[in-house]
């Protein structure tokens, strides 16, 4: 398969990378940065540097076989411009009109359920999720299909002001029942087995919170 990743340099993007990678896909990153993992030299792995929120920017990649939609930005201003516009820029490019794509899949957010964190950040994030039935229904005459994924806390670099402050972490602990978050490998697992192993759901969220909504209650530094 062709996959897509975008914001593949880091956190759940570079560990959903190395997962295709893993399995003998083909994969193509796209990143505002440079890819400094080792996995620049993987011969199946093509880096372009990017941005989504540039229709223009995006490189062209022939018959792309997955999409996976990644790449976020959170409380900086240009939530909806990166989170929403961009994912709608690279599913443009890339899933729309492609008789050889396979699926699509977006990265929401727990958040976007639970209208907590920063409003854009919500805003951008509810967007994808409505967006993601928009498409299910586009690809459908692909026998594709297109979901999203909203992630609750995964450890990543983004979370480490509340990960590395033990009275915010026992905080959010408190308000998470199964007392733990996804790790990226986790997140990896499921866009591997959403856009791979799946071939009924479409058009859906899924929530992976660890139960944190139940509480409503956004922690932060």
């Amino acid at each position: 398969m062709k996959v897509v990743v975008t914001g593949s340099v880091a956190g759940m993007g570079l560990a959903i990378t190395k997962k295709f990678l893993d399995m003998g896909h083909e994969v193509h990153g796209i990143d505002i940065l440079p890819m400094t993992s080792s996995i620049q030299v993987e011969p199946r792995y093509e880096h372009h540097v990017a941005n989504v929120a540039d229709y223009d920017s995006l490189p062209d990649i022939e018959d792309v076989n997955i999409l996976i939609n990644n790449a976020g930005v959170q409380g900086s201003g240009m939530d909806i411009d990166i989170n929403l516009k961009g994912l709608m820029n690279s599913t443009k490019k890339y899933a729309l009109n492609n008789e050889s794509i396979c699926s699509v899949l977006n990265q929401a957010s727990a958040s976007a359920h639970m209208g907590t964190e920063y409003d854009e950040y919500v805003a951008s994030k509810g967007g994808v999720v409505s967006y993601t039935k928009w498409v299910a229904k586009e690809i459908a005459k692909y026998g594709a299909t297109c979901n999203s994924l909203s992630f609750g806390g995964v450890l990543t670099e983004l979370n480490k002001p509340v990960m590395d402050n033990p009275e915010l972490w026992e905080q959010v602990m408190g308000l998470t029942p199964l007392k733990r978050w996804a790790t990226v490998e986790e997140a990896a697992e499921w866009a591997y087995f959403m856009t791979i192993v799946n071939k009924s759901c479409s058009g859906s969220d899924i929530m992976i919170d660890n139960l944190e909504s139940l509480n409503g209650v956004f922690v932060w530094e």
